[in-house]
């Protein structure tokens, strides 16, 4: 069959509506996209994605040219949505005592310890104003709803927007505040345990619970998300009642992302077999690879959300570029040991051979 012919064959009315040509979506990382390998999945028929995490406007405008100067197809930028419960002042005194928490790691690496800063993340109106001006095809939101405002004025300007859901009652939050489609994330997924309407804690619904749950529930596109990393999981979400999947790991594990070398070593080896639920990264919740920093640091040692990520975020990059995965946010989903190609294109590939 033609390829032409092969990719319309896997059109549904997720395609329809994001204008992609296969119903696969990159996972968004927050730290660890990049445009290769979201331009990659785009330029396969699928929809890339770039997480924003920390991007303030300007860095959000240069990504989105530097995507449209690698692709051509559509691509989709991801952001996070104020939950309200986020630490945005510090009394000095226990800023210092998180500080000293995580000292021994600082002085591993060689680097001084931070100072506090004037804040711990970057502006969301900036981020939205800027995201909005990019145009992508697709805009996606973790954590939250999305304003009215913020979603009546992407389809204003022809941006699809999609949010993602870990309970029924979240997707249909999402479908009532006039997403696109919604991503249904179970809690094999590697990253942030994106809940919002309870505590991450009381949200940890299975992919092949929630998938068929939150498509009966709601009348907009289902994307799976969650354990999926072969043509196996691919065929299981759309038997399930999805209409496409998104995956993250497995492209994570690809040369085209923007983890580090050893990081991607790791999750080609049996120790991604096992992973935590953790804290100790960012202060909230997230399932990745046990490693040193996850053993070591417990409440109350850990700074709430985004403090921790912050101060985390002062040592991880001198760890990644040093090799040091004890010293490194090591995300990843339940179905790592099912990895098996180092290319996005054969990751897509493996994928589709599931339809």
């Amino acid at each position: 069959m033609p390829q032409q012919d092969h990719a319309a064959s896997r059109r549904n009315r997720l395609t329809d509506v994001l204008g992609i040509e296969v119903p696969v979506v990159l996972g968004p990382f927050g730290g660890v996209s990049s445009v290769a390998l979201a331009a990659a999945v785009s330029d396969g028929g699928g929809l890339g994605s770039y997480g924003l995490y920390g991007y303030d406007g300007a860095a959000i405008l240069q990504t989105a040219a530097e995507l449209r100067a690698a692709t051509a197809k559509p691509f989709a930028l991801n952001l996070w949505v104020p939950t309200g419960s986020e630490t945005t002042e510090l009394p000095r005194t226990e800023f210092d005592s998180y500080v000293r928490a995580l000292q021994p790691y600082f002085e591993e690496l060689g680097l001084e310890l931070p100072d506090m800063p004037a804040r711990f993340m970057a502006d969301y109106g900036e981020q939205v104003e800027a995201t909005l001006e990019a145009a992508p095809a697709v805009v996606s939101f973790v954590f939250g709803v999305p304003a009215p405002e913020i979603v009546e004025e992407a389809h204003r300007r022809g941006i699809k927007v999609a949010g993602t859901a870990t309970t029924v009652e979240e997707a249909l939050a999402l479908e009532a505040g006039g997403v696109d489609a919604v991503v249904a994330s179970g809690m094999e997924s590697g990253g942030h345990r994106v809940s919002f309407l309870r505590p991450a804690e009381e949200s940890l619904v299975g992919t092949f619970s929630l998938v068929p749950q939150v498509a009966d529930a709601v009348s907009i596109p289902v994307i799976a998300a969650g354990g999926i990393a072969d043509r196996r999981g691919f065929s299981a979400a759309l038997a399930l009642g999805a209409d496409g999947v998104q995956v993250g790991t497995a492209f994570l594990a690809t040369s085209e992302s923007a983890a580090a070398p050893a990081y991607r070593e790791l999750l080609h080896s049996p120790a991604a077999g096992t992973t935590v639920l953790t804290r100790a990264l960012s202060g909230r919740l997230a399932r990745g690879i046990p490693n040193r920093v996850t053993s070591e640091l417990a409440p109350p040692a850990i700074a709430p959300f985004p403090v921790q990520n912050w101060l985390t975020g002062r040592f991880r990059p001198t760890a990644a570029a040093a090799g040091n995965t004890d010293l490194m946010s090591l995300w990843a989903g339940q179905s790592a040991r099912l990895i098996r190609h180092q290319s996005a294109a054969d990751v897509l590939a493996e994928l589709l051979a599931g339809a």
